[in-house]
């Protein structure tokens, strides 16, 4: 019995111990500097492989500031913030942080490292759009620290990430789009969707546009419904009923377009919420005639005096258009338009004079803007230079005809000033 008691005593005495030799050991230092596996996990952190050469013996990893060891979850196609934390084992100036999760791969910049110090990088990475299974997947992922100077690797490989699916979720598989655009062309744009969310999406609209041309157009492509369970048994969705869906928009590009790369945006709408949103680059191309040409941008005038200039304003297109050309005025200096209103047919031009004068002597610059249908095609910017004081044309005709008169009055005087010469009389003679 008493056997009995003391074998009793002394394993809960050893279990006692054990408890706190554990305990114990989970205690991190302060601050945590972990030297064993144990002491990594007392951190939360990893213990990283191999051991042989490691530049970083334990690392932690977040993910949207959830430490991997917590199990984060991830939604699918979102981007996520992931920071990386160790303290170096050795000093390094070529350092950099390799992450891969999934198919999408990450490479910091070199840094540098010094023993015994803390590091810590902060990057982000696109998660994968595609989910196998209804709700849920595992997906990997994979962190390497490493110096290739010094030899120094650090990794910690299948890190298991929850991807969960979004709710409403709908994508651009492709977009097919001229690689060459020309200003004022009609371009079409092919368009595949794919339901990647957990609900049916219904009354799909989908927008294309170029913001920085404002233009954009609509176009109805029905209903989508959530992917299938891989092994569907109930409530499996009709054979008519489809994930994924295509369509056409066509878009206009304004003959006023300049050359350059602009963005195409496309933005997918469900019951009047935004579900998707996709982007890419496009190039066009402007080889049209400007719409408006000046032969002479500036002009030299008295203050007063009107300067006139000659703009021919240019129909590059295929229709009638009608064109409103306003010049802006100023407090020194007015301008004006002799046709405010111009019509001209397709491929054609008509010239327009603008006049402008300005009160006081100097430089000025004004702009005259030229409209279609509400909107700035294009505008041209003239300079108008004032010096001296016009002569008034009435004054100087004034001027004139007083001198004019003047002389006149002159020749009369004189012409009246001179004595007539007398003639001489003859008598009459008889023989």
């Amino acid at each position: 019995m008493n056997t009995k008691k003391i074998l009793v005593s002394l394993c809960t005495i050893a279990m006692a111990l054990f408890l706190v030799a554990t305990v114990s050991a989970c205690v991190p230092t302060s601050p945590c500097t972990p030297t064993s596996d144990v002491d990594c996990e007392c951190c939360g952190t990893l213990r990283t492989s191999p051991a042989d050469s490691p530049i970083a013996g334990c690392i932690t990893i977040e993910v949207d500031g959830t430490n991997v060891l917590n199990n984060p979850s991830l939604t699918a196609g979102e981007t996520v913030t992931i920071k990386v934390s160790f303290i170096a084992n050795a000093s390094a100036s070529d350092v950099v942080i390799e992450a891969e999760l999934e198919d999408e791969d990450y490479t910091t910049n070199e840094f540098v490292v010094e023993a015994g110090y803390s590091v810590t990088k902060s990057f982000t990475m696109k998660v994968p759009s595609e989910i196998k299974n209804s709700l849920a997947d595992d997906i990997t992922l994979d962190i390497t620290i490493k110096s290739d100077d010094k030899n120094l690797e650090s990794e910690y490989k299948d890190i298991l990430l929850r991807l969960e699916r979004p709710l409403d979720n709908a994508v651009v598989k492709s977009i097919v789009v001229s690689q060459s655009i020309d200003a004022g062309e009609t371009i079409p744009v092919d368009i595949l969707l794919k339901n990647l969310g957990y609900n049916d999406l219904d009354d799909v609209y989908v927008t294309v546009g170029i913001s920085a041309l404002g233009v954009e157009n609509t176009a109805y492509f029905g209903d989508l419904v959530a992917q299938e369970l891989d092994s569907c048994t109930s409530g499996c969705h009709d054979d008519e009923e489809t994930d994924t869906v295509s369509g056409r928009i066509f878009l206009e590009i304004p003959y006023s377009a300049k050359a350059g790369i602009y963005t195409l945006e496309v933005r997918i709408i469900s019951d009047d919420k935004v579900v998707g949103n996709f982007a890419r680059q496009v190039a066009i191309e402007n080889n049209l005639p400007e719409n408006v040409i000046v032969t002479s941008t500036s002009k030299t005038v008295a203050v007063g005096q009107d300067a006139e200039y000659t703009l021919l304003i240019v129909n590059p297109t295929n229709s009638l258009m009608v064109y409103k050309v306003i010049a802006e005025s100023s407090g020194e200096i007015s301008s004006s338009v002799d046709s405010a209103v111009v019509a001209v047919p397709a491929g054609s031009s008509k010239t327009v004079t603008v006049t402008a004068k300005a009160k006081l002597e100097g430089d000025y610059n004004f702009d005259v803007n030229v409209f279609s249908n509400e909107k700035l095609v294009d505008k041209v910017t003239l300079n108008l230079r004032a010096e001296g004081k016009a002569v008034n044309p009435i004054v100087v005709l004034t001027v004139v005809l007083a001198i004019i008169f003047l002389v006149l009055l002159v020749v009369l005087i004189v012409l009246i000033g001179r004595k007539p010469q007398k003639s001489e009389e003859f008598g009459e003679s008889y023989y």
